[in-house]
């Protein structure tokens, strides 16, 4: 029997991202604060030079840009405006894909359908995956960012996480064309490589994959590689669009990249290290016996689950193994250790936005979006339990998984063949089962928040229908059962009432690698009701820093989740 590990609920209400900000009227950099790897020659003395080192370093920058193939997840939320909430989604819209950035920017679907198009609503037929991918760029025609078509205005330096940046006001000449970007730049002070610009493309380019309309955006990019920065997440808003037939839209969005290099790469590296065997074979002095019936099928099904979790990750959907899992693992080991259950099950992270949750034979997987979204441990324990119940009662259709070419599955071509979804009866047995892990697990007296949290999900259904519905698996339900187990009510006025986190809020992932971790971020008190956001698309301002490779030593991480230290793999980028 496995022993039950201690925990402490901490609630993270919002997050807060460390900036120091920094301005001086001249470019040289003290001496003092040179960087060890830097040679102060290489540095430009002069605003001019900064400049023509900056364009430079874009050409280059967007040369490897081209040559990658990330996966592409936009996620939209059209909004209204409240008096309470500030803002209040409307509908949404969801789009994932495989960008093609070689001569143009192409985002391939790789839903089973293409259901991230809006069908209804003022901006129908107006959103395109290709219009959101293109801001990964500073100039869609990279080759007019330049001197000839931009003025470029020093505006001092800031730090952006731990990167110390130049920053540049750049505004587009007359007479230059169509589709340049007016806005603000920051560029990393030793190569000089744009890390953030923030504006919009104006005016319209017809000529390039545009919306019928320019948005603002905020792009960032992340040091995955020595000297190599690549395009990770833009936030997009805007707050008054006006049509000529009258009327307004408003809306919010988001897209993240990753999977620059699929875990199907990282074979190569388990190949070169492979043990080579002893030239006299071991004896095995154990009997040998065939295995039983009972024995193959397990066996089959583990094959199945092996084969899945290959394709998963080499398509860019399921996240390596990590320190996240154990904290998963921790709070389902709560669960199985106060209900008499020894199955050793485990979990993973999906890299989806939308809410998923399903299993794999012993393999319950949980959405990044999802974990994002959950504000407290009782509340992650909660949907814990219903893949907990799925994965004891499995889908006999998943085992076909364990012939070989399920495993060589193209990223295209993953939603189409994989399913872990359950049928209607089967989801309800499974949330009657889960009710019951819970009543006798130690999260039975504070499951308030977690009523509270299916309460937020219920109410927002229907504006939220692309978030919620899962592409992979089964929906987040449990129904009116756990309600009842609470006697909360929803009050959005109330400041402590915290029923959900916004879109973001609680996982970072480095996009070279799929890798992810909680985000280190402290408790803050709340000034107003708008500030609670759950499921909100909001603006999340990553912490930069540069590429690092570190000793292969042991550490410890705490979660926010659950309140005990969790132990890391170092040695990759951040």
């Amino acid at each position: 029997m496995k022993l039950a590990i201690a925990m402490s609920y901490t609630a993270l209400f919002c997050l807060v991202f460390t900036r120091h900000v920094g301005a001086q009227t001249t470019l040289p950099v003290p001496a003092s604060t040179a960087t060890a790897n830097i040679q102060p020659a290489s540095r430009p003395a002069t605003i001019d030079e900064a400049i023509d080192r900056i364009i430079l370093r874009e050409q280059l920058e967007v040369a490897e840009i081209k040559k990658q193939t990330p996966i592409v997840q936009t996620y939209i939320q059209e909004i209204k405006l409240d008096k309470d909430s500030g803002t209040i989604p409307q509908r949404d819209h969801y789009f994932l894909g495989q960008a093609r950035l070689g001569k143009s920017v192409e985002d391939d679907s790789m839903l089973s359908t293409y259901d991230g198009m809006p069908l209804k609503g003022a901006l129908a037929n107006t959103f395109r995956a290709q219009a959101f991918l293109q801001m990964i760029y500073v100039d869609p025609h990279t080759e007019k960012f330049n001197r000839q078509n931009y003025k470029f205005d020093f505006v001092g330096r800031e730090f952006l996480g731990e990167v110390r940046c130049v920053v540049f006001d750049v505004t587009p000449l007359p007479k230059t064309g169509n589709g340049r970007f007016r806005g603000r730049i920051y560029a990393e002070d030793q190569d000089y490589t744009i890390v953030r610009f923030s504006g919009a493309y104006t005016p319209i380019d017809p000529g390039f994959v545009s919306m019928k309309f320019n948005t603002h955006f905020d792009s960032w990019r992340a040091n995955v590689q020595p000297g190599s920065w690549l395009p990770s997440y833009i936030y997009l808003q805007e707050m008054n669009v006006k049509f000529a037939l009258g009327g307004h839209e408003r809306f919010k969005a988001v897209t993240n990249l990753w999977g620059y290099r699929l875990s199907a790469a990282h074979k190569e590296d388990e190949f070169a290290s492979m043990t080579i065997e002893t030239a006299t074979p071991l004896e095995d002095k154990s009997e040998v016996r065939d295995n039983s019936a009972v024995e193959s099928r397990r066996a089959w099904n583990s094959e199945a689950e092996q084969n899945a979790t290959e394709a998963l990750e080499r398509s860019g959907i399921l996240t390596p193994a990590g320190p996240v899992d154990k904290v998963l693992d921790t709070v389902v080991n709560n669960l199985e250790v106060t209900n008499g259950l020894d199955i050793d099950l485990h979990c993973r992270v999906a890299t989806f936005t939308t809410f998923e949750l399903f299993s794999i034979g012993k393999m319950i997987v949980i959405s990044r979006g999802l974990l994002d979204v959950i504000p407290d441990e009782a509340t992650l324990a909660s949907i814990l339990a219903q893949g907990i119940a799925d994965a004891m009662n499995p889908n006999p259709t998943v085992d076909q998984y364990a012939f070989g070419d399920f495993a060589r599955v193209q990223p295209l071509e993953a939603l189409r063949r994989y399913s872990f979804k359950e049928k209607p009866e089967d989801i309800k047995v499974a949330n009657e089962n889960a009710l019951q892990l819970l009543t006798n697990s130690p999260y039975k007296d504070k499951l308030d928040t977690a009523a509270l949290f299916l309460n937020q999900l219920n109410s927002e259904a229907k504006a939220l229908s692309a978030l919620i519905s899962p592409r992979l698996g089964n929906s987040v339900y449990l129904g009116s059962g756990l309600t009842k187990m609470s006697s909360a009510s929803l009050d959005a006025k109330k400041l402590d009432q915290i029923t959900a986190l916004p879109i973001g809020g609680r996982i970072k992932m480095n996009p070279w690698d799929d890798s992810i971790e909680f985000l280190n971020t402290k408790p803050v008190p709340l000034f107003s009701s708008r500030e609670k956001m759950p499921f909100a698309v909001t603006p999340i301002q990553p912490y930069l820093t540069r590429y690092k490779v570190l000793a292969q030593t042991a550490s410890t991480e705490t979660s926010s989740l659950v309140g005990r230290e969790k132990p890391t793999a170092q040695g990759q980028a951040r």
